[in-house]
């Protein structure tokens, strides 16, 4: 298993975390594991996250980023949650490579500078809105790198038009994974 390769604290605060996970909407073990893998093996170094709730993927996905000398902006709306995260990046040691940006998702991605790119993306956030936050992740998203979405098995109804107009894309290979929640995983081919 993974997390017995992380330090004592780590694999303690994200034990403590998986007793909340439904609390906080967090994304099941088995799925962390498989990015935590996924970015340590594709070489990724800087990836977005969308919703940081307390924190616990973007653990992983620091991780799995610092690892590789990488870096992570993580998007979040609510104060609460975003002090929650802190104290458990901090506390997990990758408060270095983790940057949050606090507001709106979709507006916050809209004013990423447009010279800004990343390998990986990871959206769990407002299910209704993955059709929008894949549109304005795409111009960013290099060649190669890959766009994660959680949930769309468990609230599929809600992603519909997202999971069609990824499948439909042509610059895009879309598959969805049966992760505990399902995992769509889309594979940019082409700018």
């Amino acid at each position: 298993m993974i997390i017995e390769t992380f330090d004592n604290t780590t694999q303690k605060v994200l034990l403590e975390l998986e007793k909340t996970q439904h609390d906080f909407w967090n994304i099941s073990r088995t799925t962390a594991e498989f990015m935590y893998n996924l970015i340590i093996d594709g070489g990724f170094k800087s990836a977005i996250e969308v919703g940081t709730s307390n924190g616990y993927s973007g653990i992983w996905l620091g991780k799995a980023l610092k690892k590789n000398g990488g870096h992570l902006i993580t998007i979040e709306f609510y104060d609460k949650r975003i002090v929650l995260a802190k104290e458990n990046f901090k506390k997990c040691g990758v408060e270095d490579v983790i940057e949050i940006k606090q507001g709106d998702a979709a507006t916050v991605l809209e004013y990423l500078p447009k010279d800004y790119k990343a390998d990986f993306a990871f959206v769990d956030a407002c299910k209704k809105q993955y059709i929008d936050f894949f549109h304005l992740i795409d111009p960013h998203l290099e060649v190669g790198g890959y766009i994660a979405c959680d949930n769309v098995i468990s609230h599929s109804s809600k992603v519909e038009n997202f999971l069609d107009d990824i499948d439909k894309n042509p610059n895009y290979e879309n598959v969805v994974l049966p992760l505990p929640a399902g995992l769509s995983l889309g594979k940019k081919l082409r700018g």
